[in-house]
């Protein structure tokens, strides 16, 4: 098993000019931390971590809670389990329920039934969306482990611009039980519409996930998200150079101030192989948002106190 710390990721000590991602002023900032974007397994995607590990690996690097995504099933009964033997870790886990395909699509009964046993999130279709469909060759997405069936494209626009019937109720049932609802990989002209609706039906939670990657926000999409009340996710793995890497530090910079930080959310969106673990993509990260300039109080707040309060958890 890779080691806790590194995230099964060969390592190298920093320069001299570099922060120590193990240092103790980054184990201060990351205590307390909420992952709201944790690939963990099993899954058909490849992944480099179980659900299990993950919850230890959390624990023994101070966070406070993880919330699992699988765009295939919804993980909130293995989170109940998980919380249930294991809540001598203090770490909480959570899920949510992915609207695609393999759970019927835009399915009332899916989130109804996700409620009930405690999910905190509805994801509106990632890889079914037609959205991500489209852009699925040219990003050159990880493939599933082993051949499925191939995606029927979803949207929630009709072709009048206004949404699907069926998205509607499914909103209502978000708003009933207080819980998140994510954009997931729709375009930002589908977020958009859905976002106002749900706020009309009493929706209080809301998050854009990596809004610049697939979504094809632009900076000024971002401020308007954060000004209509919705938080903006930004993928860690997308900008530390033990994962994916997609942007430079500089672009992680005007993302946060194009949304403030009050507004901005640090999820590590990592868990898959080849990446390092989700724990140490915080701890990069951190250390970026140190050599940007931001102060410790300020990298809190994105990666514990806004994760917090949208989960509806007390402020430590």
């Amino acid at each position: 098993m890779p080691n806790e710390m590194t995230g099964g990721a060969t390592t190298s000590p920093p320069n001299a000019d570099q922060i120590n991602p193990f240092s103790e002023q980054v184990d201060r900032i990351l205590e307390g931390a909420i992952d709201l974007h944790c690939h963990s397994g099993p899954s058909v995607m490849p992944r480099n971590i179980n659900h299990i590990e993950q919850m230890h690996d959390a624990a023994s690097n101070g966070l406070r809670a993880v919330l699992v995504k699988d765009h295939y099933y919804s993980a909130t009964p293995i989170t109940q389990l998980l919380n249930e033997h294991y809540h001598h870790l203090k770490v909480r886990m959570f899920s949510g329920v992915p609207l695609n395909n393999t759970t019927g699509g835009l399915n009332i009964y899916a989130v109804d039934h996700g409620i009930a046993l405690g999910a905190k999130l509805v994801w509106m279709p990632t890889f079914s969306a037609a959205n991500h469909i489209g852009h699925g060759e040219k990003k050159n997405f990880p493939k599933t482990s082993m051949t499925l069936m191939d995606p029927d494209p979803m949207t929630v626009l009709k072709d009048d611009g206004s949404l699907v019937d069926e998205v509607l109720p499914i909103l209502d049932k978000i708003a009933e039980a207080d819980i998140i609802l994510s954009g997931g990989h729709l375009g930002i002209n589908e977020i958009f519409p859905l976002f106002e609706e749900a706020k009309k039906r009493g929706v209080k939670r809301l998050l854009c996930n990596h809004p610049t990657f697939l979504i094809g926000a632009s900076l000024e999409d971002i401020g308007q998200l954060a000004r209509m009340g919705a938080y903006v996710e930004h993928s860690i793995c997308m900008f530390i150079p033990e994962a994916f890497k997609f942007y430079e530090p500089e672009t992680l910079d005007e993302l946060i101030k194009a949304a403030g930080v009050e507004m901005t959310i640090l999820g590590s969106d990592l868990g898959q192989e080849g990446n390092c673990w989700p724990t140490k993509g915080f701890r990069n990260v951190i250390c970026m948002c140190l050599d940007l300039g931001y102060s410790d109080a300020e990298i809190k707040t994105m990666i514990g106190g806004n994760p917090a309060r949208l989960l509806g958890l007390d402020p430590l």
